[in-house]
């Protein structure tokens, strides 16, 4: 027969239960008079017993908290997350639980705990709650990031809390939900702020800084007294300050910010005796919040404060697409440039020179072309000035320089039974400062066997007549050598005509504005010609052929035009009515007729 005897109980169990029963009284006085505070909770979630310290916490007596839901107490409801968490420990699905929570003290007072529940010890259904008072800590460490968020000087939000506030302000759920769904900054900076800080002392400095921000928080406080939402006010390091409105209403509201901002700051400061007054400028950007990333709302920003420095300080403007967009166009430009030129992107074409006696090409002017692979081919006028801002037009007034010559001399055998044509390149004052212009020019004669006299050198009204020194030199070297120099756009700049009298120059190539005058016969239209231009232009030629020089007519565009220069006594002629500036090819073409035979009676 099989079965079980209901004998005594064995020692070892017996010592077991007396071990047990121990161990049990031992821990509920110690779960009683510990300071953390705790809490037995079954697996219904309700309060089985809470220790001294855990009344304390919540400001009630510990006996009163048994049958009580624990989850109210400490608040695990409050995120879904936490709530799911807290029923996977009571129904023993998961191993622990912590989390932080505010919870408010019946005497009025916020108290922030740290909360862990965890599997009561033995397996046994339900968990123990422990609950720490943080508050110290949490009051500590909101100090500390105060002062890390926080300028010293100002005591505004400094850099790193303003990119929290916009970045967390682009988030798609902080706009898509309400708002308007824009976002607007305005951008400060103080007009000679560095004056007052080496004039005065870092100290006053400071000062004027504290009562800048001041007033701009003034401004703020207004403006965020008829809106829902107090913008933002921020200094980013220096003398630059910045005002976020989030959820902008448009334009019009961020143009009235920066006005009442501008005329905040007007009024003198009174810092400790000293009497200060300062402007500001101001970048202002608004748009919609969507597609707009921190870092582009601040590049628009810094650029809209840079253009309203550049168009006078004292002022706001407003961020431009367009005009963003040719800056940043004329950026790619710039940075292109020298790769352009060694990966040969660029190409000469030229306009003819047309003598106005016979209406025969005695010349050709070398006009340089980039043939840009994103932006099509580009004029000049999109790159010169560039390429004389960073020094890369030596390299390409070099290669000009070359090609034009080569060309020349290659018409030229190539046509031994028509006259020689001479080759005109536009020269740039760096080149002659930047480079040896004399021992280039030199070298590519030798190269290309070209003669001296038909190479012609074109240098701008402004960049000749103030020559002196080392330009000057180079000018006379080259006249010596045989090549010419012609005065280019004559008339637009400063005529010394007594120091031209002193200059190496052998042709004036008169600005096209004057050449415009001419552009109707008395009878055509009904538009009668301008007799001022006609006296000035037959003056000018009158007294370069007095002192020896030739002079060439720009932006020549109809046969009346070249009539009239003709009688006037102008040399030569150049413009569409002649030809467009052509391909190398076509000038060939040129040299096989006879004459242009265009512009005579």
């Amino acid at each position: 027969m099989s079965g079980t005897s209901e004998g005594p109980t064995p020692a070892a169990d017996l010592d077991r239960s007396a071990v047990t029963d121990s161990d049990h009284s031992t821990y509920h006085r110690v779960f009683a008079a510990a300071p953390l505070a705790m809490a037995v909770v079954d697996g219904d979630g309700l309060v089985v017993s809470a220790n001294a310290a855990f009344g304390d916490l919540l400001g009630t007596d510990p006996d009163a908290l048994s049958g009580r839901v624990a989850a109210d107490l400490v608040d695990l409801a409050s995120d879904a997350r936490t709530w799911h968490a807290y029923r996977e420990l009571l129904r023993g699905r998961q191993a622990r639980l912590r989390c932080t929570r505010r919870l408010k003290h019946p005497e009025g007072h916020s108290v922030w705990v740290q909360v862990t529940a965890a599997p009561l010890a033995g397996g046994g259904p339900g968990v123990l709650l422990s609950v720490a008072d943080i508050s110290p800590r949490r009051e500590l460490q909101a100090r500390l990031r105060h002062l890390q968020m926080h300028d010293p000087v100002t005591r505004l939000p400094n850099r790193t809390l303003f990119f929290e506030r916009l970045s967390t302000a682009l988030e798609a759920e902080s706009y898509e939900q309400s708002g308007t769904g824009r976002i607007g900054l305005c951008y400060l900076d103080l007009d000679g702020f560095k004056a007052v800080n080496d004039t005065l002392g870092h100290r006053v400095g400071d000062r004027l800084l504290a009562a800048v921000a001041e007033r701009l928080t003034r401004v703020a406080d207004e403006a965020g007294y008829a809106r829902a939402g107090t913008p933002l006010v921020a200094r980013l390091g220096g003398d630059e300050f910045a005002l976020l409105v989030e959820d902008s209403t448009g334009t019009e509201q961020l143009a009235d910010l920066a006005e009442s901002a501008l005329k905040a700051l007007e009024e003198p400061f009174d810092l400790a005796g000293q009497r200060l007054s300062l402007t500001a400028s101001i970048g202002v950007v608004e748009r919609h919040a969507a597609g707009t990333t921190a870092t582009g709302l601040m590049q628009a920003a810094d650029t809209t404060l840079y253009w309203a420095k550049a168009d006078g300080k004292a002022r706001w403007t407003l961020f431009d697409p367009e005009r963003n967009a040719h800056r940043m166009t004329r950026q790619a430009l710039s940075s292109a440039l020298r790769p352009a030129i060694e990966r040969g992107e660029f190409a000469l074409e030229y306009q003819p020179l047309v003598g106005m006696e016979d209406g025969r090409l005695s010349g050709v002017e070398a006009l340089v072309r980039w043939n840009h692979p994103q932006f099509g081919t580009l004029t000049p006028n999109r790159f010169i000035g560039l390429a004389e801002e960073d020094g890369s037009i030596v390299q390409l007034g070099r290669w000009a320089l070359a090609t034009a010559c080569r060309q020349a001399r290659r018409w030229q055998l190539d046509h031994p039974g028509e006259p020689p044509i001479f080759v005109s390149v536009n020269v740039a004052v760096r080149q002659v400062w930047d480079s040896d212009l004399v021992a280039d020019v030199a070298e590519t004669l030798a190269e290309t066997g070209l003669a001296p006299h038909l190479l012609q050198l074109e240098l701008t009204e402004s960049a000749v007549m103030g020559s002196g020194g080392r330009p000057l030199q180079a000018l006379q070297a080259l006249s010596d050598m045989g090549v010419r120099i012609a005065i280019d756009d004559f008339g637009t700049g400063y005529s010394n005509l007594a120091y031209l009298s002193r200059l190496p120059v052998k042709v004036l190539k008169l600005d096209g504005s004057f050449v415009r005058g001419f552009q109707y016969e008395e009878a055509t239209k009904g538009v009668p010609p301008n007799p001022a231009d006609e006296v000035i232009v037959e003056a000018m030629i009158q007294l370069a052929h007095r002192l020896g020089l030739t002079v060439t007519a720009e932006c020549v565009e109809t046969s009346a035009q070249a009539t009239r220069l003709r009688r006037i006594g102008c040399d030569t002629g150049q413009g569409w009515l002649y030809s467009r500036p052509v391909p190398p090819d076509r000038i060939s073409e040129l040299l096989g007729e006879q004459s242009y035979a265009v512009g005579k009676p």
